[in-house]
């Protein structure tokens, strides 16, 4: 019975996913790419382009916030309800270039009632090598009622 729970789960959260990023056109504009979607997390990346790039030869800060807040917004709607962004922080520790492949990784830390809190870790590959260049917490509201996987209300 677990076992079938822990795979139900799994699929609302694969068909959730799916139907967000066919109307997402922020993320699918910005090159993203969902890697990895489970209940209350999600992983994306994302390469650096010369159109990202600030006056100072790094990414701009932020395309590395809309990364983190893809991920976020992916985690946090994995469970099949609507939710949104209620507040968001990041700190920037290190610069991302041009080229470089980002991976946010998306957490959930806490769900009570209709709230939500997870953590994103930013990183960054260059030349074989990845570093953290971001630490992005984000807090949910659910605004919606659980979806089945047609797009309907759920009981």
């Amino acid at each position: 019975m677990h076992e079938t729970l822990i795979i139900a789960a799994q699929q609302r959260a694969e068909a959730r996913a799916a139907r967000m990023l066919a109307a997402d056109a922020a993320t699918i504009g910005l090159g993203m790419r969902v890697q990895a979607i489970a209940p209350g997390a999600a992983t994306l990346c994302m390469t650096i382009t010369g159109a990202m790039v600030n006056g100072h030869g790094t990414c701009h800060g932020g395309f590395i916030f809309a990364l983190a807040d893809s991920a976020f917004a992916f985690a946090c709607n994995s469970h099949g309800a609507d939710a949104v962004a209620a507040h968001c922080a990041i700190t920037y520790l290190a610069p991302a270039r041009m080229g470089d492949v980002l991976e946010a990784r998306a957490t959930e830390l806490e769900r009570f009632g209709r709230n939500g809190m997870y953590d994103v870790v930013v990183t960054a590959e260059a030349q074989g090598v990845r570093r953290t260049i971001a630490q992005f917490r984000g807090h949910s509201r659910v605004i919606g009622a659980a979806q089945d996987e047609a797009g309907g209300a759920s009981a």
